[in-house]
C-alpha cells in the first residue's frame, strides 16, 4: 500500500506541474485582470469621466489609432501562411486473389531457389518474425515460377494501383479531374518515360496547364515529402487543390539472387498506394477531415556511404534488388533524434519543454550525472502513425518514445494486414484509427515516415471534424478482426 500510495502522490504531482507551467500566462492574467477590474468599480463616474479627459483623445488621435489597427490587422493576415487542408484520402485495397500466405511464399522461395537452400531459409526465418499476416498481396509477376520482372507487368501493377487510388479519391470527395490544380505522384523504384504523373494526367484528361511533379529514388518517406512540396505550392497557389499519388511499384523489385540484405525486402514489401487530396480554399474547411500543422524533414548522412542503408544495387552475379543495411535500426534512431529536436520545440507542452532544458543544462553546464530526459510526446499527441516498415522499426520507436501498445497499434495492424507498402503505409494506418472510429474533433496525429538516404520526415495533422467508422475503405471486410495478437515468432 505505501507503494501505490507514493507512485499515486507522484503522479498528482506530475499532474498539477503540467497543468501550472502550461497555463502559466493564464494564472498571471487572472489576477492582473481581477485588479484592474476592482480599481475600476473602486472609482466613481465622475473620477473616470476626469481620467479620460486627462487623456485628451482627439479626433487625430482615433483616425491615427484606426488606421494602425487596420494596417496591423492586414498585414498580418496577409503574411499569415493559407491554411493547407486534408479534404480527404483513399487507400488502394489489392484483389484477394494475389494473396501471399506463408506457405505459398515458402514454397515459391523453394521452387525459384531451388540450389540455394540456405537463402529459402533465410526467408522463411525472416518472415516468420516480419509481423505480417497471411493476406499481404504480391503483384502478379512475382507470383509467376519464375518471376518476370517486366516493363510491361511493372505497367500494368501501376496502372492498376494508381488508377484504383485515383478512382477512389475522386468518387469520395466528388472532385472533378479538370478541377485539379496540382498533382504530384511520388514511387521510389519504378520511373518510367513518360512518366507516371503523365500516365495519370493522360488518363484523366486533366488540364494542360496543370502543375504536375513525378518524384522517384526516395525511398519510404517519399510520402511525407510530396506533402511538404504540396504545401509549398500551396501557399503561392490561392485556391487550388492537390492531388497526391503515394505508392511503391513492386515488380521491378524482385530480387532472385543469394544476397540477403537483397533477399530481405522480399519478405517485407508488399503491394499499396494511396491517394491523397489538398486544399488551401476557404470553403473547404467545413468538410476536411484533417488540417496540416507541421512538416519537418531531416536527413542523416547525405552525402556519407556508410549511411545509405537502403539502395537499389546489383549483386555478384548481376541480379538487381533493393539492398537494406544491418545498421538500419541505429542510423534511423539518428535521423529521429534530429527530427525530434526540431519538431519538439513547435509541439510539446511549456512543461515537457522545461523540463528538457533542466536536463540538459544540468547535463551539460553543470556536469551532472543525468539520464537524458525524453519528452513525453504523448501529451501533444493522441495518435501515431509510425511507418509500417517492419516489426523492428514500431519496436524501437514504441521504446523511443515511450508508447503504449494502444500508440503503435495502428502501425502494428498495417503492417500484418498490408506489409510494407511503402510511403502509402501511414495512410493505411490513418485509414485503421478511422475505421475504429477513434478519430474526434481535435485530435492531432503525428506521422513518422523514414527512407533511403537516410530520411526521417514527420508531419502533425489536427482532426477538423468528428469522424464517422466508415463503412468503405481498405478496412472494411477485417476491422472487426482487429486487434489481436501477433507472436514474436510465426511458427511456418
Amino acid at each position: 500500500m505505501p507503494e501505490v500510495s507514493g507512485s499515486f502522490k507522484l503522479k498528482l504531482a506530475k499532474l498539477g506541474y503540467q497543468y501550472l507551467v502550461n497555463h502559466i500566462i493564464t494564472f498571471f492574467l487572472i489576477p492582473m485582470m481581477m485588479f484592474v477590474f476592482i480599481q475600476i468599480l473602486q472609482r466613481s463616474p465622475e473620477e473616470l469621466l476626469s481620467l479620460w479627459n486627462v487623456l485628451n483623445f482627439t479626433l487625430v488621435h482615433a483616425v491615427c489609432s484606426s488606421f494602425a489597427i487596420i494596417f496591423i490587422t492586414s498585414f498580418y493576415f496577409m503574411s499569415k501562411p493559407r491554411t493547407v487542408y486534408l479534404v480527404d484520402f483513399a487507400c488502394f485495397k489489392p484483389p484477394c486473389h494475389f494473396r501471399a500466405p506463408y506457405a505459398s511464399f515458402v514454397e515459391h522461395a523453394r521452387l525459384v531457389l531451388p540450389d540455394h537452400p540456405k537463402s529459402v531459409s533465410f526467408q522463411t526465418k525472416m518472415l516468420a518474425r516480419s509481423g505480417l499476416g497471411e493476406e499481404t498481396c504480391l503483384p502478379p509477376a512475382i507470383h509467376y515460377i519464375p518471376p518476370t520482372p517486366t516493363r510491361e507487368l511493372a505497367g500494368e501493377e501501376a496502372e492498376l494501383v494508381i488508377f484504383s487510388a485515383m478512382d477512389l479519391i475522386l468518387n469520395q470527395t466528388g472532385l472533378k479531374p479538370r478541377d485539379i490544380d496540382i498533382l504530384i505522384v511520388n514511387c521510389s523504384v519504378y520511373s518510367p518515360t513518360p512518366s507516371l504523373s503523365a500516365m495519370i494526367i493522360n488518363k484523366y484528361k486533366l488540364r494542360s496547364n496543370i502543375k504536375s511533379f513525378n518524384l522517384s529514388g526516395m525511398g519510404c518517406s517519399a510520402g511525407l515529402i510530396s506533402v511538404d512540396l504540396a504545401r509549398d505550392l500551396l501557399q503561392v497557389h490561392p485556391n487550388s487543390n492537390a492531388v497526391i499519388v503515394s505508392t511503391e511499384i513492386i515488380t521491378p523489385n524482385c530480387y532472385m539472387g543469394n544476397d540477403r540484405s537483397m533477399l530481405l525486402p522480399n519478405c517485407l514489401f508488399r503491394m499499396g498506394g494511396a491517394a491523397i487530396l489538398l486544399s488551401n480554399r476557404w470553403t473547404d474547411r467545413w468538410r476536411a477531415k484533417y488540417r496540416l500543422v507541421h512538416v519537418v524533414r531531416t536527413h542523416k548522412g547525405a552525402d556519407d556511404k556508410s549511411y545509405r542503408c537502403v539502395e537499389q544495387k546489383v549483386d555478384s552475379e548481376g541480379n538487381l534488388g533493393i539492398s537494406l543495411s544491418i545498421d538500419l535500426m541505429a542510423i534511423a534512431g539518428e535521423a529521429l533524434k534530429s527530427n525530434i529536436t526540431t519538431i519538439g520545440p513547435l509541439v510539446l507542452p511549456a512543461s515537457e519543454q522545461l523540463l528538457f532544458l533542466l536536463t540538459l543544462i544540468g547535463r551539460k553546464i553543470f556536469k551532472l550525472k543525468l539520464k537524458p530526459y525524453i519528452p513525453d510526446f504523448k501529451q501533444a499527441f493522441e495518435h501515431f502513425c509510425i511507418h509500417a516498415g517492419g516489426r523492428a522499426v514500431i519496436d524501437e520507436l514504441q521504446k523511443s518514445l515511450q508508447l503504449s501498445a494502444e500508440h503503435v497499434e495502428a502501425s502494428r495492424m498495417a503492417l500484418h494486414r498490408f506489409g510494407n507498402t511503402s510511403s502509402s503505409s501511414l495512410w493505411y494506418e490513418m485509414s485503421y484509427i478511422e475505421a475504429k472510429g477513434r478519430m474526434k474533433k481535435g485530435d492531432r496525429v503525428w506521422q513518422i515516415a523514414f527512407g533511403s538516404g537516410f530520411k526521417c520526415n514527420s508531419a502533425v495533422w489536427k482532426c477538423n471534424r468528428a469522424i464517422k467508422a466508415p463503412t468503405k475503405g481498405p478496412w472494411e471486410d477485417c476491422i472487426d478482426r482487429y486487434p489481436f495478437y501477433i507472436p514474436e515468432v510465426v511458427k511456418l
